[in-house]
């Protein structure tokens, strides 16, 4: 029974992280629109939100691709806690643009499979 129930958990899990994996630039697009964030900033704000599968060994090439197509742009600022300096990400006009175009296009996906599996 345990044996049986763990893989539930674990096919739970994966499942959860395809679909994560599917929408993670939507969901970064989406807390850089509300203010710029480092790294693990990004980390935790998934976390409180209940993406808790998310590293940020996967958020930083995410990032970096999002930075070479043009949808956020970085700079560096010093440490609040007075350490080394932090990459913050912001948004472009770019990156507006494609997280409003995706949130669209969630929604109406979303909607779809609601309605497919009668939510």
């Amino acid at each position: 029974m345990y044996r049986m129930t763990k893989e539930l958990s674990a096919s739970h899990d994966q499942r959860r992280s395809q679909l994560l994996r599917g929408v993670l630039d939507l969901c970064l697009l989406a807390l850089i629109a509300e203010r710029p964030r480092y790294g693990y900033e990004f980390v935790e704000a998934l976390t409180e939100s209940g993406l808790d599968l998310v590293s940020e060994g996967s958020i930083y090439p995410l990032l970096a691709r999002m930075e070479r197509a043009g949808l956020v742009d970085s700079y560096r600022a010093p440490s609040a806690a007075g350490g080394a300096p932090r990459k913050y990400y912001r948004l472009t006009e770019a990156g507006a643009a494609e997280l409003s175009s995706g949130r669209t296009t969630w929604s109406a996906f979303t909607g779809a499979v609601s309605s497919t599996l009668g939510t």
